[in-house]
């Protein structure tokens, strides 16, 4: 499929109240209203694709956007393409799901991670911690720096409530990431949930909460489910407000 042939396939299964819920959370035009659902059903017919991935990111078209970070194919995607990715990531759906699964994914995930959290542009900053979450999530513990994931969660402790709207959610994900999938860390992440207790976020009048971390690494203790790395499709569902059918599934 070429790129002008995903755009009316996307076009056809655009969905007006899905494009409102999403333009609700930060979406904006150009966008048809896909739903997860149905990307995937094209998703069937192009597989995993770098070329067109690239090319859908950069119509600009937040569905196409979604659909490449599907798409993509970490192995042949650049560090140059995954910062142009970031930089153009409008709103939460793009660089907090679709950019940080992608460079979780990648030999340099954890090096971008480290670099964007940094970023005064709150987008970038939010992808970096996001990033770093799946990280930790998806590599097994002997593979991690766990130095500096504890300097990490330092730095979430002393700042997380004067950051950024959108910062200051990721921080939390990250902090409960870290909890569940570093089993080294687990005493050391609930330490640091209970001293930043709740985080205020602006969520923009949706239904969408903060999650409390220190009851959400509780839960996942009580479930016998620390240490375990896994999936990216599986990792979001633990941490982030999402749409019902959101689910990443490559």
């Amino acid at each position: 499929m070429t790129t002008k042939e995903i755009l009316k396939e996307l076009q056809k299964y655009g969905d007006e109240r899905t494009k409102n819920t999403l333009m609700n959370h930060g979406a904006r035009e150009p966008i048809f209203g896909v739903k997860v659902a149905d990307l995937k059903k094209i998703l069937k017919m192009t597989k995993k694709n770098h070329k067109l991935s690239l090319e859908l990111y950069g119509t600009g078209n937040s569905d196409a956007m979604y659909l490449a970070g599907l798409m993509a194919d970490e192995k042949q995607i650049t560090k140059a393409q995954l910062e142009d990715w970031v930089d153009k990531a409008y709103w939460s759906y793009l660089s907090e799901y679709t950019v940080p699964w992608v460079a979780a994914e990648t030999e340099y995930g954890f090096e971008l991670g480290l670099k964007w959290i940094k970023s005064n542009k709150e987008t970038i900053a939010a992808a970096g911690w996001g990033t770093l979450a799946y990280y930790a999530a998806v590599k097994e513990d002997k593979n991690l720096d766990i130095k500096i994931y504890i300097k990490l969660l330092n730095t979430v402790k002393k700042e997380i409530h004067s950051a950024q709207n959108r910062v200051r959610y990721t921080m939390n994900g990250f902090v409960i990431a870290v909890g569940i999938y570093i089993e080294e860390l687990t005493e050391k992440s609930k330490e640091v949930a209970k001293e930043i207790g709740k985080v205020s976020v602006d969520v923009g009048g949706t239904a969408c909460k903060v999650p409390l971390a220190d009851e959400y690494i509780t839960k996942a203790i009580d479930k016998g489910r620390i240490g375990k790395s896994v999936k990216q499709q599986d990792v979001k569902n633990e941490y982030y407000c999402q749409q019902r059918t959101e689910v990443k599934n490559k």
